[in-house]
Formats: C-alpha cells, sequence, structure tokens
C-alpha cells in the first residue's frame, strides 16, 4: 500500500551532526514511503554535500528537508509526536515498541491527525525539555549490552516498522483530534509566563524541573484545540482578575 505523502509521518532530527546520517535517514525513508525530512539546527548547515552523496538521490524531489531554529517550531503543526529515545526518562508517559508506536501513527493518520517521530543527535541524543513536548517514547529492544544506536540506523528501524504496521487504536481515543503542538506550547509558555509573575517557580534552580513537570501533566491529557482555548482563557482570568475587576464596575 502506498502512502499519500501528506499522511505519513513527519521523522524530525533534532541537532544531527553528521551529513552522512542525514543522507542515510532521507535514503531509507524513501524506500518506505516516507518523505517529509525536518532538521532541527543540523550542525554543519544545509545543504550538505555529504549527505547528498549518501542518499543516493533521495533528496532530489523524493524526500522534502525543511530547517528549522527550535524543536518548538518543527513540530508546530503535528498533534502527535512519538520521542525516539533508549532513557525511559522518568517522565510518566506511554512507552512504545516501534511497531506499537508506528500503529498508533498509522491510526491517527488515518483519523486526519498529523503526527511525527523525533529522533535526538548522535552525541546526546534528545534532551528533557524536548521529550516533555512529546505524547511518548519509542525504545528499541536492542541488546543491553550494546545499546549504541546509530542515527539513521534508528532511522530506518521505525521506517521499516512504519512499513509493516497495522492500524491500531491509537493511545488515546478522543471524539475530537488533540490541538497541534503550536497550540500546546503556546498554553504552556503562556501559563509560565502567568505563574513566573505569581512567584511560583520558588526556589529558582528548581525551575526547568518544575516546567518540565507541568509540561508532561498536560501533554498527557491530549487537549483539543477547544480544551486549549479554555485553558488559556482560565489563565488570562486568572492574570487579569476578571471577577474582582467586575464586581468593581458593579459597585460603581
Amino acid at each position: 500500500m502506498t502512502e499519500q505523502p501528506s499522511r505519513s509521518p513527519a521523522f524530525i532530527l533534532v541537532k544531527p551532526q553528521m551529513g552522512e546520517n542525514i543522507g542515510a535517514a532521507a535514503r531509507v525513508m524513501a524506500n518506505f514511503g516516507l518523505s517529509d525530512l525536518r532538521l532541527v539546527m543540523p550542525r554543519d548547515g544545509w545543504p550538505n554535500p555529504k549527505a547528498e552523496a549518501m542518499a543516493a538521490g533521495a533528496l532530489r524531489g523524493v524526500v522534502r528537508v525543511r530547517i528549522f531554529e527550535d524543536t518548538a517550531s518543527a513540530i508546530a503543526d503535528l498533534a502527535q509526536v512519538f520521542a525516539v529515545s533508549a532513557r525511559k526518562r522518568g517522565m510518566q508517559k506511554p512507552v512504545l515498541g516501534p511497531r506499537e508506536a508506528c500503529a498508533a501513527l498509522r491510526a491517527s493518520s488515518g483519523a486526519g491527525t498529523a503526527a511525527g517521530l523525533m529522533f535526538g543527535a548522535e552525541s546526546s541524543g534528545l534532551n528533557n525539555a524536548d521529550v516533555s513536548l512529546c505524547d511518548g517514547l519509542v525504545t528499541l529492544p536492542v541488546s543491553p549490552a550494546f545499546s549504541s544506536l546509530n542515527l539513521a540506523q534508528a532511522v530506518a528501524v521505525l521506517a521499516y516498522a512504519w512499513g509493516v504496521a497495522e492500524p491500531r487504536p491509537a493511545p488515546h481515543a478522543a471524539q475530537q483530534p488533540p490541538a497541534s503542538k503550536a497550540a500546546q506550547i503556546g498554553l504552556f509558555e503562556h501559563l509560565e509566563e502567568a505563574l513566573e509573575r505569581a512567584g511560583f517557580f520558588f526556589p529558582p534552580e528548581k525551575k526547568a524541573l518544575m516546567v518540565q513537570n507541568i509540561r508532561n501533566a498536560l501533554v498527557r491529557a491530549h487537549l483539543t484545540e477547544q480544551e486549549v482555548r479554555t485553558f488559556r482563557g482560565i489563565v488570562r482570568a486568572l492574570e487579569h482578575g476578571r471577577g474582582g475587576q467586575r464586581r468593581k464596575q458593579e459597585s460603581a
């Protein structure tokens, strides 16, 4: 079965270092009908001749490459994103195998939900801030004795899993599709700015972990666009004290 490019998941490489890995990733994506490759701050810039050589023609009209300055903008139009990571991270997120994750992505694609898989840099993987934006973790059943996996090889495993996966119910079933990551991140930042002004982040050295925990909790809720708008309205009401202002106006 041939997938339409718009229905297949985006593959997001965050801060990839080697052009050869980008090219090899593009090549195997093309093998399995995947065409949406997104690069976040590639170390050696773009275009990259080493990537072009390794891609064996996949970068010439088969796989579309887009460059982004940060992870948030790279996933802004997506509503479901899984992070491919060898570490469990200690976060309360679903942990899926490659086939299970790709089956969920196929189910989401069939329902019209834009989705993606996020991969980290060769040397350091994904950071916790990026993982906190994702809906689940994908771990590969590698040997504990040697778990290091090349970036392009990880992409190959997930591309193959996408090719053979059958749709199954997504980890969350909702009558309305989940909000886009752009809408979710907008809510996170709005809430965090309000909490900052209220002095919530104390002591300051724990702010990053507190932000991570808040984002993880909200991501688990799988908020719809309407729910995001509702929560932002709640934050605005708390910020501006609408009730108090209304009472003052009525008593004037």
